[in-house]
């Protein structure tokens, strides 16, 4: 599958099956978020996979929106190791554990693997449940599984504003 087919085709997953994704699929897409692009080349991701009964309960207790998946990655970052820009307002934490994440839902469906973006969870909870250090920050939680039958992507899921809509040469 090309690049453009992986990006038209994924979509974020809302039923998953218990099926567990293999090791080399989990590896293949930890590969992905390694190899992504960071400021400085910092690395300042902290990639968490939960694939225990244990730490899948406690994801359900933070959130509704795990829908059923076998593997929920958790992405944060280590606030300690950013690049702060010129002007003292950003820094690259959010930026490249973004990236990183990117990476590694494109390359779920390249394997084959369903994903879904989570931001719906109160992150200083995630990080209690869960004994992060206190230098890292949650981003996002990442599901990964095999989708249900029945499940797909939502009815507006194709449509897309046209590029001059949201494009502008200067």
């Amino acid at each position: 599958m090309d690049f453009l087919e992986i990006a038209r085709s994924r979509y974020s997953c809302k039923k998953f099956d218990s099926r567990q994704i293999e090791k080399e699929q989990l590896n293949t897409i930890l590969e992905a978020g390694r190899l992504a692009p960071t400021a400085k080349n910092l690395q300042e991701q902290r990639v968490y996979v939960v694939q225990s009964a244990e730490g899948v309960s406690k994801i359900d207790t933070l959130t509704p929106c795990r829908y059923g998946a076998p593997t929920v990655i958790i992405m944060a970052f280590d606030k300690n190791n950013v690049f702060t820009y010129p002007g003292q307002k950003y820094d690259s934490g959010i930026e490249d554990a973004t990236i990183v994440a990117t990476h590694m839902l494109l390359a779920a469906k390249s394997a084959g693997v369903e994903s879904c973006w989570v931001n719906f969870f109160d992150p200083d909870k995630a990080a209690e449940a869960f004994q992060l250090p206190e230098n890292e920050e949650i981003l996002m939680f990442l599901c990964l599984g095999f989708a249900a039958e029945g499940s797909g992507p939502l009815a507006n899921h194709s449509s897309r504003k046209p590029l001059e809509e949201t494009v502008t040469y200067l």
